[in-house]
């Protein structure tokens, strides 16, 4: 009799473990598709402010380099550097390998 109650108890922990293990493979790949469409919207997100701020950049540095002719006072152009580096950074996050580079 105990024999019975042991075996039909087995089968039903072995049922159980066996949905916790697919619910639990489900959830992660859940959250492995949340992930990828949460790094889709970011890179996404870069490209679209990369072709703003590419405009302002473009922009800025023809006006910085037109007022350090007239003014010939190359220190005008300064600020092009940084305005260059964040360019650099959004374009490598937005075409570039930045996001495979973070992973690694």
């Amino acid at each position: 009799m105990g024999f019975v109650v042991s075996k039909a108890m087995n089968d039903s922990l072995k049922g159980q473990q066996e949905f916790m293990r697919l619910q639990l493979e489900r959830q992660l790949a859940l959250q492995n598709l949340m992930r990828e469409r949460q790094t889709a919207m970011q890179i996404a997100w870069t490209r679209e402010f990369l072709k703003y701020f590419g405009t302002f950049f473009g922009l800025a540095a023809v006006v910085l380099t037109t007022g350090a002719i007239k003014r010939k006072n190359p220190a005008v152009l300064l600020p092009i550097l940084p305005l260059g580096f964040v360019f650099s950074y959004q374009y490598d996050m937005g075409y570039g390998t930045l996001l495979q580079r973070i992973k690694g």
